[in-house]
C-alpha cells in the first residue's frame, strides 16, 4: 500500500536508501519504487538430494582451459562459444582470483556500507555526474526508482578518475579494491583472448582495441524490502560493456537473466564469478554473441551486495561489426560509432531492456 505522504517522496541522486531505511523503517512502499507489471521468474528445478537449486546457466571452468590441449581444449572453447551464443552469460569457476583477496574485499565493502551516512557522503554523486555514491541513478524521463544504493567509479583511463573517489578511500579498502581490480584485469585479458579464439578473429587486433581500455567498477547495496514483490533492485537492462565480471559479495541470490522470454534465477555458486556479455560484444560479433538482459531482485530478510567490473575498448576505438566477420551472406547488422560517442549516448539514456543496442541496429530500409 502507498500512503499519501510516501507518494510525495522524491529523493535526490545523493540520497541513500540504506540510511533512510535505518532512520525511518518503511511498512509501506513509496510509489516511486513500486514497479507494476513485473514479470515473474521461471521456477527452477531443485536437487531433491541436496535441496540446492539447479541453475541452467552454463559453467565455464578456467582450470580445464589451462590444463587441456588439443581436442579437449577445442571442446571447452566450443562450450564457451555456445554459452556466448545461446545465453550471453556464464558462471566462471577456478578463475584464479585469490580467495583471500575476495574475502578481504568482502569485509571492506561491507564495512563501507556500514559507515555513517555523513562519511559515505564524502563520495556522493554530484549534479550532472554519474560517478560516486548514492541512489541508483535514473534519467529525468524515468518515473521509477530502483531499490538500491550504489558506488560507481571509472577506474581507467586514469585521467577519468575522480580525485574525491578512489584516492580518498581508506587505505585498507583502496588496497583491497586495487588488488582485486588488478586480478580482474588479468582475468578479463584472458577471457577476451578466449572469446577472440571462439569467434575465430585476430587476437592482436582485438587486444589493440582494449589497450588502455575504459574500465569501471560498481558496488551495489540492495537493502531488505518489506514488500519485495513490489520493487526492483535493478531494472531489466543489458550492459553497455564488452564484458562485465560480477562478484556476488555476500552470496545472496537476486540476479535473474532473460532467456527465451522467461526470467531465470542465476543461482550462486560459492567462489564463482558471473560473466555477462554486453552490447559492445554483440555489436562486434555482428549479433552472433548476445548481450544478456538481466535484472536484480531483492528479498525481505537479507541485504544483497555485489561488485561488478565493466571492461570496454579504449576511447579511440570504433564500435561496430568486425570486418573479418562480414560477408555478402552476413552483412553488418549494426552501425559503427566511435567509443567516445558510444559512452556518451549510453549514459544519456535510461536503463530499458536492450533499447540502446536497438538504436544502433541497421534497419532494413537503411541497409538498402
Amino acid at each position: 500500500m502507498v500512503t499519501p505522504e510516501m507518494s510525495c517522496f522524491h529523493p535526490s541522486p545523493a540520497f541513500s536508501l540504506q540510511a533512510e531505511l535505518m532512520e525511518n523503517p518503511m511498512v509501506s512502499i513509496p510509489e516511486l519504487y513500486v514497479q507494476h507489471q513485473q514479470e515473474p521468474p521461471q521456477i527452477v528445478d531443485v536437487d531433491l538430494h541436496n535441496t540446492v537449486p539447479v541453475s541452467p546457466i552454463p559453467v565455464i571452468d578456467m582450470h580445464h582451459l589451462a590444463i587441456h590441449q588439443g581436442r579437449e581444449s577445442d571442446e571447452i572453447i566450443q562450450k564457451l562459444h555456445s554459452a556466448c551464443k545461446d545465453w550471453g552469460i556464464f558462471l566462471l569457476v577456478n578463475h584464479g582470483v585469490g580467495a583471500s583477496l575476495q574475502k578481504k574485499l568482502k569485509q571492506e565493502i561491507e564495512e563501507f556500507f556500514k559507515l555513517p551516512l555523513e562519511e559515505k557522503m564524502r563520495y556522493q554523486l554530484k549534479p550532472g555526474d554519474f560517478q560516486g555514491y548514492g541512489h541508483t541513478l535514473i534519467s529525468l524521463d524515468d518515473k521509477k526508482l530502483d531499490w538500491a544504493d550504489r558506488f560507481y567509479m571509472v577506474t581507467n583511463p586514469s585521467y577519468m578518475r575522480k580525485p574525491h573517489l578512489l584516492p580518498q578511500l581508506s587505505p585498507s579498502f583502496r588496497e583491497a579494491l586495487e588488488g582485486y581490480m588488478s586480478e580482474l584485469q588479468e582475468l578479463a585479458r584472458r577471457l577476451i583472448l578466449l572469446i577472440a579464439e571462439s569467434l575465430k578473429i585476430d587476437e592482436e587486433k582485438i587486444m589493440e582495441m582494449f589497450k588502455d581500455g575504459m574500465q569501471s567498477v560498481r558496488m551495489t547495496y540492495y537493502p531488505p524490502c518489506p514488500k519485495p514483490e513490489l520493487v526492483m533492485g535493478l531494472k531489466p537492462h543489458s550492459d553497455g560493456s564488452f564484458i562485465t565480471i560480477l562478484h556476488q559479495v555476500n552470496g545472496v541470490d537476486g540476479l535473474q537473466v532473460k532467456k527465451d522470454g522467461s526470467w531465470i534465477p542465476v543461482n550462486f555458486i560459492p567462489d564463482s564469478l558471473v560473466v555477462n556479455l554486453g552490447d559492445i560484444l554483440e555489436i562486434l560479433s555482428n549479433g552472433l554473441y548476445k548481450s544478456c538482459e538481466h535484472r536484480a531482485m531483492v528479498n525481505s530478510v537479507k541485504e544483497r551486495i555485489s561488485i561488478g567490473m565493466f571492461f570496454n575498448p579504449n576511447l579511440d576505438a570504433d564500435v561496430g561489426p568486425l570486418a573479418s566477420l562480414i560477408t555478402p551472406q552476413n552483412p553488418p547488422l549494426f552501425k559503427t560509432v566511435g567509443m567516445q560517442k558510444y559512452v556518451e549516448d549510453f549514459f544519456a539514456r535510461k536503463l530499458d531492456g536492450k533499447s540502446y543496442i536497438e538504436v544502433l541496429r541497421i534497419k532494413e530500409d537503411q541497409a538498402k
